[in-house]
């Protein structure tokens, strides 16, 4: 039987031409004392009476041949064709999808978990993060993360929605954002001022405030957001705040074709957001200020969101999603419930 190359085609007389047989018996007896018994290069050199330098040179040319051959076998709960064919179909930078699947409640718990190693891998010295207050997923991912040894790291952790509201539920907000503080040795900025009032004259009076404005600066300056995204019905927490809407007004967004939001600010199916004057009563990052942060990461999941996560997707309000096995599979096409993992 022939050795083959990378495609799977025999190594032919023509690429013996370029190859001797000698250097193929050679580079087969190399490729097989490092990948097949673990011996060292330097060993192997020994071994052979040949340097060092060309034990590796064959080496490498011997996985060209397709001598040698790389099998990346996922392990089981990981699903990084899934991620990556999610990615490409709608132009995510990252895409990380949990072994769960369900109802909202039923996923928080594991996309917490998953957001907060998410967090503790690809946050950056120097980093300014911008976080959504009003969500019980990022609250279980913030409880979830470690501490990183070496102290502070992030520069500022910025609330991008107004965080007053019930008192009895603000406690959870505030929670949010000073132990995300405390675990990255970041500078807490609080947005003092609820995240709804009840028109734009009220909006820019509140806005006109230093301390408020200061917050809004801020914004601006940030490297990364992690968001969630709501459903056109409130999350229990954004509700049980009273940082929502009215229902004559959530008919009207309904009316609208409104199928989910991000920061209060809502988009229809394909994710191009409403122009209604709802949006002049959010104290909260505008949706020009949040596209320009450099990396938007959203963190939702559970059936009843698919609609909104999807048109999240598809109107380019986040660059990385993470969500579960049930959501991801839906947004690959794959309602099938079946999986291409490699064998």
């Amino acid at each position: 039987m022939h050795p083959h190359n990378r495609t799977g085609t025999p190594v032919t007389r023509t690429t013996r031409m370029a190859t001797s047989d000698e250097q193929l018996r050679l580079m087969t007896r190399i490729a097989r004392l490092y990948h097949e018994q673990g011996m060292r290069q330097p060993r192997i050199a020994e071994e052979l009476h040949i340097s060092q330098a060309r034990v590796s040179r064959l080496l490498t040319q011997a996985a060209k041949l397709g001598i040698v051959r790389t099998i990346v076998v996922p392990p089981e709960g990981v699903f990084a064709e899934l991620e990556e064919e999610i990615a490409a179909r709608y132009g995510l930078r990252d895409v990380v999808v949990v072994d769960v699947e369900g109802e909202a409640d039923s996923v928080i718990p594991a996309l917490g978990a998953a957001t907060a190693v998410y967090l503790e891998t690809t946050l950056m010295e120097g980093d300014r993060l911008g976080i959504s207050s009003w969500s019980a997923t990022l609250l279980a991912a913030v409880e979830a993360m470690r501490s990183r040894p070496g102290g502070r790291f992030l520069e500022e952790v910025v609330q991008l929605m107004g965080g007053v509201g019930d008192p009895q539920v603000q406690v959870q907000a505030t929670r949010l954002m000073g132990r995300l503080a405390e675990l990255t040795g970041a500078e807490p900025v609080f947005m003092s001022a609820p995240g709804l009032v009840a028109g734009a004259t009220v909006r820019d009076a509140i806005l006109g405030d230093p301390k408020v404005s200061s917050v809004a600066a801020a914004w601006k300056n940030l490297t990364i957001a992690i968001v969630g995204i709501g459903s056109l019905e409130p999350s229990p927490l954004l509700r049980r705040s009273g940082n929502i809407f009215s229902d004559d007004d959530q008919e009207q967004l309904r009316g609208l074709g409104a199928v989910g939001d991000i920061c209060l600010h809502f988009f229809d199916e394909q994710g191009t957001l409403l122009d209604t004057e709802l949006n002049d009563r959010v104290i909260g990052i505008t949706p020009d200020v949040y596209r320009a942060v450099p990396r938007r990461v959203a963190v939702a999941g559970g059936d009843r969101k698919y609609a909104a996560i999807r048109a999240a997707v598809l109107g380019g309000w986040v660059d990385v999603l993470i969500t579960d096995l049930g959501v991801a599979r839906r947004l690959a096409g794959r309602p099938d419930r079946t999986e291409r993992q490699a064998p």
